[in-house]
């Protein structure tokens, strides 16, 4: 038998708890206020008072570790899928009414590499974080907007910085931001060099192609030569849509930016809520109705048609020629069209006739952000359904078991695992579920 622990006062104790509180109480009778004793009877309500009545900020989240539950084997492995299964729902169940949209899209991306971009709040660092989700974030881009252009512009030392050109190669753009040594933060941003830097860049394009700057920012200070105030009407006359990830916390300035113009502005919690605050701008947003009262103009003005053209591929046996995009000798390329001109990749403009050159499996793919599939409906009973498919229509995967006094789940997450389309009753699997509108977007059974 392990040895008992004596206290040296006398008393036997299986913590200091006692002690502190012993000579806490002592402490306040030889204090200075005598007479005035507390009641600690009214300090322990005073605490319970403050424990009912939570503070404002906590009302809008959502406690996950209170909500885990294990299961009967004591594993928390099914809490955590159905976890990661609503989190996958909640992208599916946005409206998927069809409404205006811009497919041609033209993006500036504004990295914040001033000095506070090196706290380590965020895993390495700010920086390295915000760099690595910028990657994946244009590889995605890219792939659900292949039409669509990008430009990186930097802010700092008080300045903004062309990092990389407006162009709709994605290989162009990763590689602007790939070069961590030419991106090094210092100094302090300047966000409204950083905009007018930007507006500049997209003064020349017509109006039928959305001008879009996302802003990751993260600093609390901008050091600006001028009234921002002005800048911001430029972007509301120009038609601008402007929209900021904060990694610090809110300004005022950044998310007027955002209100005005149309866009969305949000504040990373974690690495997590980052990446999510990112690639939600991946989508194209609803063209907004622009009311000019003073030239009479239409709200919603009529769909103009749009000259494309479809090139020429030139496979890599060709003869070598001077490209009009690089001026550099290759074999493989495009031929415009119109005049004739070789380029390097498509989608992009003609340097020479001006023509947008794009191809049709490009034009197809951007359509589908204008039909989007519908959400498949979450099956919560088997009850009434003749023959039920034991496996997921897509991957062939086999479905959970209905079990007794299976409770529906919340969210729109099935507990069985099952999720029906509306047109062809075919049922899927989550994993199948979210590939078919991220990725496929259109139904294996139905075709729609």
């Amino acid at each position: 038998m392990p040895p008992r622990r004596i206290d040296p006062i006398g008393d036997e104790s299986d913590s200091d708890v006692s002690i502190f509180d012993d000579f806490d109480e002592s402490g306040r009778g030889k204090g200075k206020g005598k007479g005035k004793g507390i009641d600690r009877n009214k300090k322990d309500k005073g605490k319970g008072k403050a424990k009912e009545q939570p503070y404002a900020w906590e009302a809008s989240y959502t406690r996950s570790w209170d909500t885990v539950q294990e299961d009967e084997a004591g594993s928390l492995q099914g809490a955590v899928a159905d976890l990661i299964a609503r989190g996958r729902r909640r992208r599916l169940l946005a409206p998927a009414a069809a409404i205006r949209r811009t497919i041609i899209r033209h993006l500036i991306l504004i990295l914040d590499l001033s000095s506070a971009m090196m706290d380590r709040d965020m895993r390495p660092t700010r920086f390295d974080l915000m760099l690595q989700y910028a990657r994946e974030f244009v590889t995605e881009w890219f792939d659900q907007n292949p039409l669509g252009q990008i430009g990186v512009v930097g802010m700092r030392g008080g300045l903004g910085e062309r990092v990389g050109e407006m162009t709709g190669n994605p290989q162009d753009v990763l590689k602007a931001i790939s070069e961590r040594h030419k991106l090094e933060p210092s100094g302090e941003p300047s966000l409204q060099n950083a905009i007018d830097m930007a507006r500049a860049s997209m003064s020349h394009l017509p109006t039928h192609s959305s001008r879009e700057i996302l802003v990751v920012f993260g600093s609390l200070t901008t050091c600006d030569p001028g009234n921002i105030h002005d800048t911001l009407a430029e972007c509301v006359k120009d038609r601008i849509r402007v929209s900021v990830v904060a990694l610090a916390a809110e300004m005022k300035i950044c998310r007027e930016f955002c209100d005005k113009t149309g866009g969305t502005f949000g504040v990373a919690l974690n690495e997590g809520h980052f990446k999510d605050l990112l690639f939600e701008l991946i989508p194209p947003p609803a063209q907004r109705a622009f009311a000019r009262a003073s030239s009479g103009a239409p709200a919603n003005p009529a769909a103009d048609l749009m000259l494309m053209g479809f090139p020429t591929r030139l496979p890599e046996t060709s003869a070598a020629g001077l490209c009009a995009c690089h001026s550099q000798l290759r074999s493989a390329g495009f031929l415009c069209p119109r005049c004739g001109a070789k380029v390097c990749d498509v989608p992009t403009d003609c340097d020479i006739c001006g023509l947008m050159i794009v191809s049709a499996p490009h034009l197809a793919r951007s359509y589908h952000h204008l039909f989007p599939v519908k959400p498949f409906q979450p099956v919560m009973s088997l009850e009434g359904t003749q023959n039920p498919s034991v496996g997921c229509h897509a991957c062939a995967a086999p479905f959970k078991e209905q079990t007794a006094g299976a409770a529906g789940a919340a969210d729109g997450v099935s507990p069985l695992g099952r999720y029906r389309c509306a047109e062809c009753h075919n049922d899927f699997c989550t994993e199948c579920d979210v590939f078919v509108h991220d990725v496929v977007h259109c139904c294996p059974g139905c075709g729609k």
